[in-house]
């Protein structure tokens, strides 16, 4: 059968630097940090002391009481992020069929507050015996932000979610754009969203040694690439998009942002929790994705890097892109905006899908802030173009984003200029 053309029609954010797409992608552009001190807890007995936390957020300002007890904070990130996709595209315009309309949205954990809360209480109440919230399941579960922008907006295609930990929103996307090119959806609201900056979170990701702890700078502690990196910054928020069948958004003149050229998926196969040292998985999942597209090394233009600031995470996927692009990968840019937002996790792939279609509106690369000279990693060829510090103008036509979780999920996305 004849594949589908799909493309994005809406775009929405809630992030670490901007509580709508425009201000984040600012922001991103400017370089900003969103990194402090830890608002929501005392963190002064953790490691890390210091996250990329939504700032000025107000779930009254967006929900009842009676719906707001339905939802952990991750959900009401994903309803906030969806609304505004949706109303940019125009999703509930007269005529739209929303039998026709999935929702298929990420998150790499869930209601992780929602089941800190009600065990620390159990725990603590034991003598009582079981007393939980009645919403305590459908609060916690991690498919309930597709479930809730299902029921508030009536779409009823598809609608799931998907888990596979930091390339969970980068699978939620392909999931979409395949679902749409089969013809089973006329359209999907994708992306995902985390809210993991709790104790739980915080602490256990402390436990692993994956988190930087520069308690002293935490502007400056999220420094992919860079030699005196040291692990990743906490992020939180959501971001969606509004994928769409090409003719379906032409007959209704829907705004289109960017053609979604392919998806490749990969396994490293090697780790519970770190990837490939000779970036294996990241290898493979390039070469998928850019066969997916049918595409060449030479038409992508820019990588969005997963670029997290880990030590052998950074390295690996510079390892992956060199075997992947060859010369042509000093011909690109590559930056990770993580730098700026801090890691997001299950919803890191959709919040990179956002800048990357960003990228291709206004022909700007968003920088990798952090980096100092003489702060070099003797193992990364310092030729390749990261974009360091500052953002760069340039004509671009595809994008590559890439997402890599724990137990070796790798995800990537290629999103290219709409030419009709």
């Amino acid at each position: 059968m004849e594949l589908k053309r799909v493309v994005v029609t809406g775009l929405g954010a809630l992030s670490p630097i901007g509580n709508d797409v425009e201000t984040t992608w600012k922001n991103a552009v400017d370089g900003v940090s969103g990194a402090g001190p830890i608002t929501r807890f005392d963190a002064s007995k953790f490691k890390t002391q210091f996250a990329c936390e939504v700032k000025n957020f107000d779930p009254a300002a967006h929900f009842d009481r009676k719906k707001a007890r339905t939802l952990d904070l991750y959900a009401e990130y994903a309803l906030v992020a969806a609304n505004e996709a949706i109303e940019d595209a125009g999703l509930e315009n007269e005529g739209i069929d929303k039998n026709r309309v999935g929702v298929i949205f990420a998150a790499g954990i869930g209601g992780l507050h929602t089941f800190e809360e009600e065990a620390g209480y159990y725990a603590t109440h034991e003598d009582q015996g079981p007393k939980y919230n009645p919403f305590f399941i459908p609060k916690m579960i991690a498919d309930m932000a597709a479930g809730q922008i299902s029921i508030d907006h009536g779409f009823r295609g598809p609608n799931f979610a998907t888990v596979s930990a930091c390339a969970s929103s980068n699978n939620a996307i392909i999931d979409a754009f395949n679902y749409i090119r089969l013809g089973m959806a006329d359209a999907i609201v994708t992306g995902g969203a985390e809210a993991a900056v709790y104790p739980a979170g915080v602490g256990g990701f402390n436990s692993m040694k994956a988190l930087s702890t520069r308690n002293d700078e935490p502007q400056a502690a999220s420094r992919p690439m860079s030699g005196s990196r040291d692990g990743f910054v906490v992020g939180e928020g959501a971001a969606a998009l509004v994928l769409e069948e090409l003719e379906h958004a032409k007959a209704r003149g829907a705004k289109i942002y960017a053609e979604v050229a392919g998806g490749g998926m990969s396994a490293d196969a090697y780790h519970i929790t770190a990837t490939h040292p000779e970036g294996l998985g990241a290898t493979l999942v390039m070469e998928s994705a850019l066969k997916d597209a049918g595409m060449k090394p030479e038409d992508i233009d820019y990588v969005n890097m997963h670029g997290t600031s880990t030590p052998v995470g950074d390295l690996g996927e510079v390892k992956g892109i060199l075997k992947v692009f060859g010369d042509h990968a000093y011909k690109m840019n590559l930056s990770s905006t993580k730098s700026m937002t801090g890691h997001l996790l299950g919803a890191a792939g959709a919040l990179e899908a956002v800048f990357s279609v960003k990228a291709l509106e206004t022909g700007i690369v968003p920088p990798t802030i952090n980096h100092a000279e003489g702060d070099e990693d003797p193992e990364i060829d310092y030729k390749l173009n990261f974009t360091f510090n500052k953002a760069q103008k340039r004509d671009l036509n595809a994008v590559l984003s890439n997402t890599f979780g724990f137990g070796g999920h790798n995800a990537a996305v290629i999103l290219k200029k709409y030419k009709d």
